[in-house]
Formats: C-alpha cells, sequence, structure tokens
C-alpha cells in the first residue's frame, strides 16, 4: 500500500475504525497510540484541521475538562488538549450528542494496515505483545473433584 496514494478519507475511515474498537478493547493503549500518531502527523501535514475545544464527556476525578476538536476527512476526532490550544481556539462547550460520524465498512485489521502505512510503520514492530491469559483456581475450573456418588458421607 502506497502512502501517497492514501486519500484523507481513507485515513478518517481507519481513524474511525481504530478509534471505535479502542473504546471496548480490554487493552486499548495500542489502538490509541495509533491514533495519536496518525491525528499528530496529519496536523503535521495540514490534512487534519483543529476546530475547537469540547467539554469533556467523563470528567476525570469528578473535574470538568476540555477535549480537542479535529476534523479528517470529514469525520471528527477528540484528542486530549494541549495548553496552546486554550489560548488559540475557540471553546465550543458541550459536545453535540446528535452529531454521528458516517459508519464505514472496514475491518480493524484494513484500518490498521492502511494506518500502519501512513506511519511508515512496520506490524510486526508495532503490534501489541500477546497477552497470556491465567487462570485463577477456582471451584469451576478444579478437575480434581470427586463425583457427587463416590464423596465421603459426613459423619
Amino acid at each position: 500500500m502506497d502512502r501517497a496514494q492514501l486519500s484523507n478519507r481513507e485515513l478518517a475511515e481507519s481513524l474511525f475504525i481504530v478509534n471505535r474498537h479502542a473504546k471496548t478493547a480490554p487493552q486499548p493503549k495500542h489502538l490509541y497510540d495509533i491514533k495519536k500518531e496518525a491525528i499528530s502527523k496529519l496536523l503535521k501535514e495540514n490534512k487534519a484541521k483543529k476546530i475547537g475545544l469540547h467539554f469533556s464527556e467523563r470528567p476525570k476525578y469528578s473535574k470538568q475538562h476540555s477535549t480537542l476538536l479535529i476534523e479528517v476527512g470529514g469525520y471528527y476526532f477528540h484528542v486530549p488538549a494541549e495548553k496552546k490550544d486554550f489560548d488559540q481556539l475557540e471553546h465550543l462547550g458541550n459536545i453535540d450528542q446528535a452529531y454521528r460520524n458516517p459508519k464505514p465498512k472496514l475491518s480493524l485489521s484494513r484500518a490498521k494496515k492502511i494506518l500502519y502505512s501512513y506511519l511508515g510503520w512496520n506490524a510486526k514492530n508495532h503490534s501489541p505483545s500477546p497477552t497470556s491469559y491465567q487462570t485463577s483456581p477456582t471451584m469451576l475450573g478444579q478437575q480434581n473433584i470427586t463425583p457427587w456418588n463416590q464423596r465421603h458421607k459426613r459423619r
């Protein structure tokens, strides 16, 4: 996949898919890292535009904070705001709950490939390490339970 051939729309759709999956992933760090790096590069190349600031839907530690609204190829994303953004951009108030980005038809793996290509990343070097799932010894997981008809009677 050639980086020069990627349109803003393709990048925006890929960002949307990665962001949507990150919101429900058990370990979203890698997906959010992809989003952050891609948006940062898009801003540097003037392919993305800072629109303004919104109040966050989920305040941290019960303290209100603002997020930065970014537009890429007709899609809108929120990223953490920097101090300079407060001086340079208008505060737009609360997020408009009625607005939704269009839903692209794209798989997560395809979206990641597009963004890896755009960022110049090798998928093997930047993919998250597989997690080893460890089971805890619970009654359901134990295999050494004797059948009910072979148990010793209590006296």
